[in-house]
């Protein structure tokens, strides 16, 4: 349904100047194979963008952010396209041709349209591409049988499709890839207020890639992810977050050969996951599995400057307050 989305939102924008979107790559729990509400799944896709004729995105490191979430900015640049021999189209440069000749024969550059000052605003993005939704549902043939919902949400596309007792929610996040990495910065927030201009840093891609990789490895009745599901409905009422116990999990699928996750070792490794947040627990630290994880498989492409980067303690809120601390072992 996204490919098709993607492909008739290409013809359309074809001559914009709005973010050229890429492939939609499938991440969370769904796309991991794991996912804790087998009758409530929410399908993640991440559209990578990048940017039109004339133009360039830059990513900045906003420092002022949290210390433990790296947040970005990313400024939208002009470039010079007098030349024009790379298009293949007689396009105006908004550098170097005059404004009123810009207005009258070109639609607005990208700064004019989705952009606050120099940067790429999350709402703008998000509002643009869910009105290109609705606009373009009636095309697909999926409208023939299914109605669309569109849900509230201010930095993705949130939306429901639903024929007759059938349904599926689906999220569609934006982002912009570092470099030639498995690291972007993404639409979604980990925060409870993020500005409108700040895209945080997402592991999504790396993490479901790293699934897929357990998963050729798995022996047939691995029950890795039925372990992870296990743990992540236990949490559910008590102050462990899911991804906590996910995080748990990758570091010891990262450590113990897939031949020791068989169904006949179920109970053991239970008991190795019980045993690792005890420890963690006890030791206030839970290091982040992507962030300067230099045990990855080979496959899973990080910038230089996460590879080597100090990994961010998941547990560092219990670490500064005994009171969490107190309540965590409990809850333990």
């Amino acid at each position: 349904l996204v490919d098709r989305y993607i492909i008739h939102l290409r013809n359309i924008l074809s001559n914009s100047f709005y973010p050229v979107l890429q492939r939609a790559i499938g991440v969370g729990s769904a796309f991991e194979g794991w996912s804790p509400h087998q009758q409530d799944v929410v399908y993640q896709v991440l559209i990578p963008m990048t940017p039109p004729p004339g133009h360039s995105f830059h990513l900045e490191l906003d420092s002022a952010g949290h210390r433990h979430v790296r947040n970005f900015r990313v400024r939208v640049q002009l470039e010079c396209i007098c030349t024009g021999e790379q298009q293949g189209e007689n396009l105006l440069c908004f550098l170097h041709h005059p404004e009123e000749e810009l207005r009258n024969n070109q639609d607005p550059s990208l700064l004019d349209t989705l952009c606050i000052g120099s940067y790429l605003d999350v709402h703008k993005t998000a509002r643009w591409f869910c009105q290109l939704v609705r606009a373009v549902w009636p095309a697909l043939p999926h409208s023939h049988n299914w109605h669309l919902t569109l849900l509230p949400s201010r930095r993705s596309c949130q939306f429901k499709v639903i024929n007759g007792r059938e349904s599926f929610r689906m999220e569609m996040l934006f982002g912009v890839q570092r470099g030639y990495s498995d690291i972007f910065v993404s639409s979604q927030t980990a925060e409870a207020y993020t500005s409108s201009t700040t895209w945080p840093e997402t592991y999504a891609v790396a993490e479901v890639k790293f699934f897929k990789y357990i998963a050729r490895q798995a022996p047939p009745d691995s029950l890795h992810l039925r372990c992870l599901q296990l743990f992540v409905h236990l949490q559910l009422d008590i102050g462990f977050s899911t991804y906590t116990m996910k995080t748990i999990i990758m570091h010891l699928l990262n450590t113990i050969p897939m031949s020791q996750w068989r169904r006949r070792h179920f109970l053991r490794r239970l008991f190795g996951v019980i045993e690792s947040l005890r420890l963690s627990l006890e030791m206030k630290t839970l290091n982040h599995f992507i962030v300067g994880n230099q045990t990855l498989p080979e496959e899973i492409r990080l910038p230089s400057d996460v590879q080597t980067a100090e990994p961010p303690n998941l547990f560092h809120r219990l670490a500064v307050d005994p009171v969490a601390h107190s309540q965590g072992i409990g809850e333990y």
